[in-house]
């Protein structure tokens, strides 16, 4: 798995355009978040049945969410998510806004590091999302709170984080 000082993919485009790292520090970068894709796909296939269960339950908690709140929204938190600087699952979620990948796949219910949204109020221009994230032990994972603005042209911005 890719540690959470690594950036994600978009960081580092972004630090590519911008000349701060090299063409190979890129590389090397990205040979990282592969090299974890491959990880997490030879643990599928070592376990098929369980990862097909998890499946069917991000699945479910995908559909609960996308229901009540509308899939462009919670792909839009994701991605807004995934852009706190410190927080140790932006790996997972900084391709959120991509519609061909399910939403499910940003969800980990039970499978180590979990992630799961555990409450979501959208209004126009404030997000209010709390997640449980990390082990999956009972009472271990950790909670916490954000609350996001939008600014004048729309993007979500973190102002408030808390531990829930």
């Amino acid at each position: 798995m890719t540690s959470t000082s690594t950036p994600t993919p978009r960081q580092l485009y972004r630090a590519l355009d911008r000349g701060e790292i090299t063409k190979e520090e890129f590389r090397a970068s990205m040979r990282e978040h592969a090299l974890a894709l491959i990880e997490e796909m030879e643990e599928v296939h070592q376990n098929p049945v369980a990862a097909w269960i998890e499946t069917l339950r991000n699945r479910q908690a995908a559909a609960r969410l996308a229901r009540a709140h509308g899939e462009h929204v919670v792909r839009e938190a994701f991605i807004a998510l995934s852009e706190v600087a410190d927080f140790p699952l932006a790996h997972w979620l900084w391709n959120a806004d991509h519609d061909h990948l399910p939403l499910y796949c940003f969800l980990r219910t039970r499978k180590e590091p979990i992630f799961r949204v555990l409450k979501l109020v959208s209004q126009p221009w404030l997000l209010m999302l709390s997640v449980e994230y990390g082990s999956a032990a009972k009472g271990q994972a950790t909670r916490e709170k954000f609350t996001f603005s939008r600014e004048r042209f729309g993007r979500l911005t973190v102002t408030k984080r808390e531990a829930a």
